[in-house]
């Protein structure tokens, strides 16, 4: 058969624009698809041939082998696959995104076969990505069992192609790329190293290379001969690992095998703290080997920090940076995800979205949070450690995580006021241990924890004799947000809203004596009231303050003080508003208060003592005041009168 000048089907000169300038982000792409093409081509025939051990031809050594002509320019792909006949070349190569691979496994499913080989090539135009780097592709093949003919296949790329018989002594196909010259870095052995490593290094089959090197002339004992110059050696290397650790049974490997995978994707020296390695099976099928890290990365924090899980399709690299796979509160997560039936859009760079990356999402994530709580119950120093670093990053996910919300509450820790310093509680253990009496779970948030324990808000609940969660993260914010209750208790924040601690007739006699102190104190009250109006929302007794003379409170759902302290450090505009001034009826600066205001109602200490008053509770919050040097001047003149 003479050779033919063919058009490309379909729109064909729009379509090989799209694959050669718009289809992939990056260039290199173009061996990871060849190599795929290649391990596909060797699932095939190893397949075909359990039936019909004819098409080995003798020849079952299976490699895909590359050669780097640096003179000639060019990159060959060569491989002892099922190679293709004059028809197939035709209808795959000839039309664009038309793949035999996927006719092949259309064609397995109608017969009903289950041991199908794993096949990664499902569009057809991976082969066009040659076209990136190449200006003419030259094609040659024979398919496996035809001995007679082979076929010949060459385009520049410009909307046609030429097709002919040809001679080939070996089933398989060689793929001749003529470099462009922009491209020649290509051909660096380096170069070619380093793409098989990152995206093929897992492929089943050899990757090799003739590696030639200059070495001494050595005697027949092996030494080497001064003045005696160099000669070059050749010798066949083998580029890739086709260690899939993850495809390998648990009982086989070792720890020492784990951490040196981790090391290896991770970039972490130090050992994890834990590896999770499991198959799923059934709607959605992946293996997988996450790590959790024994320490975080420096970089956890930043906006534009990777994620560590690796996605790979049949053991081909796709990406280090699958955000898909896994929530932002589990970034930290290192590992290795692969799957058999992921669909990616046709340069396999891209997940689509599709309710199977969901399923792979949620098997995973769940897998993760079954392992943080069988460690939080069984090796609880070795959660504590995780915790250290991975706390606030964990609660993230109660905000934004609504599913797994409730496996997240069990893995929440806190100090509170019975623990010792450094020392943490869960919710569980918190409920456990409330006395018969106690109704709500008790919290204060803060900026740390010598500020929350010293606060005036603890002064009744430590009478009480209440436990206290200590929640000084600033995400804690955010956490008490979404978690409303635990255990149908409902969680109640100590410095919001209104305070209710007492037995009903706990409750009615503090409500007699409170009638008795508003008619007491109610004249000066409202007298604070309409001095601070342009500050406080209202002026009232406090339940909740037993030694402090004042202190202020947001409403239920209002900003206190540690919140707003929050969004100013993150740059956000804070929202006016007002807070509630709460006085102790028990202390003494009311019945002196009260006094100076029968006895003068004019009088400007009066004045000043309520400025004095907001802005001590101010401080004791540890909020700023807004005028220190009137405060100082006041204090100052209060402690000479008192002094005289």
């Amino acid at each position: 058969m003479a050779k033919t000048v063919k058009k490309f089907e379909t729109e064909v000169q729009q379509l090989l624009d799209l694959v050669i300038h718009s289809l992939y982000s990056n260039k290199e792409i173009f061996l990871r698809e060849l190599i795929s093409n290649a391990s596909d081509a060797i699932d095939k025939i190893k397949f075909e041939s359990h039936s019909n051990m004819e098409l080995l031809e003798g020849n079952a050594d299976w490699k895909i082998k590359l050669h780097a002509d640096k003179e000639a320019g060019t990159l060959t792909i060569t491989d002892n696959g099922i190679g293709m006949s004059m028809d197939e070349v035709a209808d795959n190569i000839g039309t664009i995104a038309k793949s035999g691979t996927k006719n092949f496994v259309a064609a397995l499913k109608e017969q009903n076969l289950t041991d199908n080989p794993e096949l990664i090539g499902q569009f057809g135009v991976g082969f066009y990505a040659s076209f990136m780097v190449a200006d003419k592709v030259v094609l040659t093949t024979r398919r496996a069992g035809d001995k007679q003919y082979g076929c010949r296949w060459e385009s520049t790329g410009d909307g046609s192609y030429s097709i002919e018989e040809c001679e080939k002594e070996t089933r398989g196909t060689e793929i001749v790329l003529h470099l462009k010259d922009e491209m020649k870095e290509f051909l660096d052995e380096w170069k070619i190293r380093s793409i098989v490593k990152k995206y093929s290094d897992y492929v089943q089959y050899p990757v090799v290379m003739d590696i030639t090197r200059s070495e001494p002339v050595k005697d027949a004992e092996g030494k080497v001969i001064e003045g005696g110059g160099t000669i070059d050696t050749t010798t066949e290397e083998t580029l890739n690992s086709m260690k899939a650790i993850w495809t390998r049974p648990k009982s086989e490997i070792t720890e020492e095998e784990y951490e040196e995978f981790y090391k290896h994707i991770s970039h972490d020296y130090d050992k994890p703290l834990s590896t999770i390695h499991y198959s799923a099976e059934g709607v959605s099928e992946f293996k997988a080997i996450v790590y959790i890290p024994s320490h975080k990365p420096f970089d956890m924090f930043l906006r534009d920090h990777k994620k560590g899980v690796h996605l790979y399709v049949k053991r081909v690299y796709i990406t280090d940076n699958c955000e898909a796979l896994l929530p932002d509160y589990l970034r930290f997560i290192k590992g290795v995800v692969d799957s058999s039936d992921l669909p990616l859009n046709v340069s396999r760079e891209i997940l689509q979205e599709d309710v199977q990356i969901k399923r792979i999402q949620k098997s995973l994530v769940g897998k993760v949070l079954s392992t943080l709580a069988e460690m939080k119950e069984k090796n609880i120093e070795d959660y504590l450690k995780f915790y250290a670093e991975f706390g606030p990053v964990l609660k993230e996910g109660i905000h934004f995580d609504y599913a797994n919300k409730e496996k997240l509450q069990d893995l929440l820790l806190f100090e509170s006021s019975k623990t010792e310093k450094g020392k943490l509680v869960s919710l569980k253990e918190y409920v456990e241990r409330m006395p018969e009496g106690q109704k709500e779970i008790y919290f204060i948030t803060g900026m740390s924890r010598e500020s929350v324990e010293n606060s005036p808000y603890m002064e009744a609940l430590r009478k009480k004799d209440y436990e206290v969660l200590y929640m000084t993260d600033p995400v804690d914010e955010w956490v008490v947000q979404a978690v409303h209750e635990y255990q149908e208790k409902h969680l109640k924040a100590i410095d919001r809203g209104d305070l209710e601690l007492d037995t009903e007739e706990e409750k009615k006699e503090k409500e007699a004596k409170k009638e008795e102190a508003q008619k007491e104190f109610g004249g000066v009250i409202e007298y604070i009231q309409e001095t601070l109006k342009d500050r406080v929302k209202e002026v009232r007794l406090s339940s909740r303050l037993t030694e402090s003379a004042c202190c202020l409170v947001a409403d239920e759902m209002g900003l206190n003080a540690n919140m707003e302290k929050i969004l100013k450090a993150m740059n956000q505009e804070v929202p006016e508003g007002k807070r509630i001034l709460e006085l102790n009826p028990e202390h003494q600066i009311m019945q002196v208060m009260t006094a100076m205001f029968e006895k003068d109602k004019n009088n400007p200490k009066l004045a000043d003592y309520s400025e004095l008053l907001f802005d001590q509770a101010l401080l004791t919050e540890g909020s700023p005041i807004k005028d220190p040097l009137r405060f100082t001047k006041l204090v100052s003149e209060l402690m000479v009168t008192s002094g005289k």
